[in-house]
């Protein structure tokens, strides 16, 4: 089954770029998906305050432009299924097929775009009729997904091909396919979108890609199974889950910082909007922790499901 095996294989983080600036986040939701739920966390009290059922061991979440809709995908039902997030209720389901792990949503257009794991391509579901719109082929299992804070590209962390695949989200074709390390997995977009970092679980690294060029600018070493990253004042951090921490990087010099315990099998990982918080889901603890990015303290702790993924856009 996806849902019981590792980063290394089956389910995806991706961060994606694009959306819509906020001034903090109020809530987190965290995909829970041994509990088939999903987690609602008030930030400002760091305490779980709702939590509903979705099944189909859900993994992926992406938010929609304005934040009141959530996009999560269910791999053992093959499911998309939405949620409205302010009346915390599942709204819509619609069955997929294939194995949809990552997901990200399009920062102005209606449309959420689904990695198929199975079908080594991207599905673009339109969110008005919740119907599929298109696929596009891109490199063997796709995981992480990340879309350009101007929409135009959207890059698909192509696992078992090693490989980043670059597609015109107008023409929905991929125009390139970049070498990353072995295994890419997470992927993220900074804020300029200039640039990619990829989460490499099997080489144990971050491959930064320079998005204009096509070209890998270097990687980064980073602790066991990194899964995902997130970007605040100026340094990168990788969730390395089978080191229980977190790798600080330079995201100038492209070389580590520090390596951070935090707790067993940290994966889905997000910075709010001001950069001065990092949220992190910890599979193994079933909580969700706030990280000072600047003393690298946790500053806060909320217990969620069994199994907390986080994986994708949660902060809303």
């Amino acid at each position: 089954m996806l849902h019981r095996v590792r980063a290394g294989v089956a389910v995806a983080v991706l961060i994606l770029g694009g959306q819509p600036s906020v001034a903090s986040a109020a809530e987190a939701l965290t995909t829970n998906q041994p509990a088939d739920s999903l987690s609602f966390v008030d930030l400002a009290t760091m305490k779980s305050v709702a939590t509903i059922a979705i099944g189909g061991k859900p993994a992926g979440i992406a938010l929609s432009p304005d934040r009141t809709k959530a996009y999560v995908t269910a791999p053992d039902s093959k499911e998309l299924v939405e949620v409205d997030a302010v009346t915390r209720t599942v709204t819509r389901r619609l069955t997929l097929g294939g194995g949809p792990l990552g997901i990200a949503a399009h920062p102005t257009l209606p449309e959420v775009y689904v990695a198929d794991w199975f079908s080594h391509q991207v599905v673009v579901v339109d969110t008005r009729s919740l119907k599929v719109v298109g696929t596009i082929s891109v490199g063997q299992s796709p995981s992480g997904l990340a879309v350009t804070p101007d929409g135009r590209l959207l890059l698909s962390a192509d696992r078992d091909s090693d490989s980043v695949s670059i597609i015109d989200v107008a023409t929905r074709s991929r125009v390139a396919s970049i070498a990353a390390g072995r295994r890419p997995f997470g992927i993220t977009i900074d804020a300029k979108g200039e640039r990619a970092y990829t989460t490499n679980v099997k080489s144990n690294d971050v491959t930064v890609i320079d998005i204009a060029s096509r070209r890998t600018l270097g990687s980064i070493p980073t602790g066991r199974r990194p899964y995902a990253v997130a970007l605040a004042n100026g340094h990168g951090f990788s969730t390395d889950q089978y080191g229980g921490s977190i790798t600080v990087f330079d995201l100038e010099k492209l070389s580590p910082l520090k390596t951070v315990r935090v707790c067993d099998h940290p994966e889905g990982i997000e910075a709010d909007a001001s950069g001065g918080d990092i949220y992190v889901a910890c599979w193994g603890d079933n909580v969700l922790i706030r990280l000072d990015p600047e003393t690298l303290k946790v500053t806060g702790k909320a217990d969620v499901g069994d199994g907390p993924r986080s994986f994708g856009k949660f902060l809303r």
